[in-house]
């Protein structure tokens, strides 16, 4: 290994663990804002308690702030923001299109057919119903979707190309926006028609400890499955015909990808709503970092991700008294400024 080599590769485990120390660091500052602020030594004392490394003197309150309200709720900010950042970081390869996202395929709109369904007509699911049912529905109603976009895209010919993806994608979405669009207008009353742009705006308040496992799984899941192609997203840099000719099997790595994409994304779409921006900025941030090599982009992408919603969400939570401002809001206000500073980056250089 060449001195260069070395270097660099200590200069990435440096940058590796550095982002690992931010993210810890703002989960465990995270972790103690709120209503009720409790300072980062009783939240780490929380914390052991919990590990079974002594009481620390720890009451009632600390821990059930702590540990039973806002940890699933920041775990689930860390899963989300990995997930979204991760996939934007593979759609965008996949596609060679810098603007692809995690709803590219038309999975927040599908999501929300099934979330409309259930907080506006009240529609059950076998023996569940209400606040049960809303993300199964939700996942349901994103599977689906994908369904469509993908039978649309494959019609006529099996083979899945970018464009034909996208468009599908982008007529998928508006047939549902259509769909929640007129039953919010037909048959939704106040607080339903607030509960409807809450969750389309996203929000991670209803997280509890079951959720969040849920999604923190789906998180390594995604990751681990993702760096497994890493090799095969990096031909995809130079091209299709580029990647076939490295031994590629294009048709089956952009199918197996966009749906593992579309399903982890639905996964969090399901219990978090659509917060978008992270997916679509994230990479692009990471990139001029670590390399356009996947093997480093999507952890650095998934790290990053990570501490954009643990940040945005305890914003989210903190900005106003009593009242919760929607995360989609706030990573949409985050997200604008940073896309138009780097594409006139890019339009200058």
């Amino acid at each position: 290994m060449s001195t260069r080599d070395a270097r660099g590769r200590a200069g990435r485990g440096l940058l590796a663990l550095g982002a690992l120390l931010v993210l810890l660091a703002s989960c465990a500052v995270a972790l103690g804002v709120g209503s009720v602020d409790v300072p980062v030594s009783r939240v780490l004392a929380v914390l052991a308690r919990r590990a079974g490394l002594g009481d620390h003197g720890v009451d009632l309150l600390e821990d059930q702030l702590v540990w039973q309200l806002r940890l699933p709720r920041v775990l689930g900010a860390v899963a989300v923001g990995a997930v979204l950042a991760s996939c934007g970081a593979v759609l965008q390869s996949l596609t060679r299109n810098d603007l692809a996202d995690p709803f590219l395929l038309g999975v927040s709109s599908g999501a929300g057919v099934g979330a409309v369904s259930v907080i506006v007509l009240g529609v059950g699911l076998g023996g569940l119903a209400g606040e049960a049912v809303l993300p199964v529905a939700a996942f349901a109603g994103a599977l689906a979707a994908l369904a469509a976009v993908l039978l649309v895209a494959s019609a006529g010919g099996g083979a899945l190309r970018p464009h034909r993806t996208v468009l599908a994608g982008v007529a998928v979405a508006h047939l549902c926006g259509a769909y929640t669009s007129v039953v919010v207008i037909m048959h939704g009353q106040g607080d339903a028609a607030r509960r409807v742009l809450a969750w389309t705006l996203g929000s991670l308040a209803g997280l509890r400890w079951g959720s969040a496992l849920v999604l923190a799984a789906a998180a390594v899941v995604a990751l681990v499955w993702f760096l497994a192609y890493a090799e095969r997203l990096d031909a995809f840099a130079f091209g299709e015909t580029s990647a076939r000719s490295l031994g590629v099997p294009v048709a089956a790595t952009r199918w197996v990808l966009m749906v593992a994409t579309a399903l982890v994304t639905a996964t969090t779409v399901a219990y978090a709503g659509a917060i978008g921006f992270v997916g679509l900025v994230v990479p692009h941030l990471v990139r001029p970092l670590v390399g356009s090599r996947h093997r480093a982009l999507l952890p650095a992408s998934a790290v990053a991700g990570a501490v954009l919603l643990v940040w945005a969400d305890t914003a989210a939570r903190s900005l106003v008294d009593g009242q919760e401002v929607p995360i989609g809001a706030l990573t949409a206000l985050i997200g604008v400024p940073v896309l138009v500073w780097l594409m006139a980056r890019r339009t200058a250089s």
